[in-house]
């Protein structure tokens, strides 16, 4: 089974710039109705693409500083980094299909 890696201040840095696989970044918050449904195609996708793609969580009302830093104004946001770099962001729930495809797209050589 898949983890996903809860991140702080001290991890997230780190964690987007030397991971060996683009990593999707879910900023959430507990209280979060639409957080707590995408919760578990993360989960999915986390297992599924094990080895392709990293699957880490960032609580907002936690580590407000990191979704200022990004500029996270919503919540789910869904943000993918490659060496570091932000390649794709999605706000919202979004079933798994419609993850699966933007995944697809985003992560295509």
């Amino acid at each position: 089974m898949a983890d996903i890696t809860a991140l702080d201040s001290k991890t997230f840095e780190q964690t987007i710039k030397s991971s060996s696989e683009p990593v999707l970044v879910d900023f959430w918050a507990e209280w979060c109705g639409p957080c707590r449904m995408i919760a578990p195609v993360l989960e999915q996708i986390a297992q599924e693409r094990q080895g392709v793609i990293r699957v880490c969580k960032v609580d907002v009302d936690v580590h407000p500083e990191i979704a200022e830093q990004l500029q996270i104004n919503s919540i789910p946001t869904l943000v993918i980094f490659r060496n570091g770099q932000e390649i794709g962001r999605k706000t919202g729930a979004y079933p798994k299909a419609l993850l699966d495809d933007y995944l697809d797209k985003v992560l295509a050589p």
